[in-house]
């Protein structure tokens, strides 16, 4: 737990990010679907696209979220169970409207298995050729993690972006791993994705940012101060801000949409 989710939707929005990514990432291990009342809350104060994720098995369960003011959702579990949900959802509110949520572990050379509940459980499923199939139902997006790389601060997967690139022609947001504002760079260039996932780096910038503030003290019911404090995969992260992602990307002339700016070859999507 690092705090409240609207305190950081707040500050990326202000901060110039283009969409965020909300996820219960234990929603479908236990059955429960609780984002409503925090997006309802993030609409009224967020003006960038919202994609919602966790726990949505079907298309009423779609419906809610949209109503409550996402803009996109992300299934992962529900469709590797029932992949006609894809065509159910893309055909009631459009291609545009779904993201395939693809997590995938490597087990073996240039092999990756499609995992679910938050890469908890395995399928038995090629990973690539399930995102191709999902983007051939018509999925508008796939949001492709590297299990073995999220939160590791080890770098991002770039062999698993560019294979899964190769096949499709729909948009492909790269996400675990990032550590610094060079891998999102190099996401883009050598990783050939359309965007990029970022949570960790971000996060624990704001969090340090606000620690030297206001203190430890204005965290102790909110802030993880104490995993901060420690060594672990925080130790590979550069806590950094979007401001510090955008002069990267500028640096290696790389376009980076803003709110207030240019077109579009690489986004950022908190989470």
């Amino acid at each position: 737990m690092l705090g409240t989710p609207e305190v950081f939707a707040r500050h990326y929005y202000a901060s110039g990010a283009d969409e965020l990514f909300y996820q219960d990432a234990v929603a479908s291990l236990y059955g429960r679907n609780n984002l409503l009342d925090i997006v309802e809350r993030t609409s009224r104060e967020i003006f960038i696209p919202l994609c919602v994720g966790g726990g949505l098995r079907s298309v009423d369960d779609v419906q809610a979220v949209l109503r409550a003011g996402a803009d996109k959702v992300a299934i992962n579990t529900a469709v590797i169970e029932r992949p006609s949900l894809i065509e159910e959802v893309s055909k009631r509110f459009g291609s545009s409207t779904l993201v395939i949520s693809v997590e995938a572990q490597r087990n073996g050379p240039g092999k990756y298995e499609a995992l679910v509940n938050y890469g908890r459980d395995t399928t038995g499923i090629d990973a690539i050729e399930w995102a191709v199939e999902a983007a051939e139902r018509g999925a508008g997006e796939v949001l492709l993690t590297s299990v073995a790389n999220d939160g590791t601060g080890l770098g991002m997967d770039l062999e698993l972006s560019r294979a899964l690139k190769d096949r499709v022609n729909i948009p492909v947001i790269l996400g675990g791993g990032c550590s610094q504002p060079s891998d999102v760079a190099d996401a883009v260039e050598n990783g050939n994705a359309d965007a990029v996932s970022l949570a960790s780096i971000l996060h624990y910038g704001l969090l340090s940012d606000m620690r030297a503030e206001h203190g430890d003290e204005h965290f102790k019911d909110e802030g993880n101060v104490k995993f901060l404090k420690g060594g672990g995969a925080f130790s590979k992260i550069r806590a950094s801000s979007l401001a510090d992602v955008r002069v990267e990307l500028e640096r290696r002339s790389i376009p980076c949409r803003k709110v207030f700016g240019s077109e579009k070859r690489a986004g950022t999507h908190e989470r």
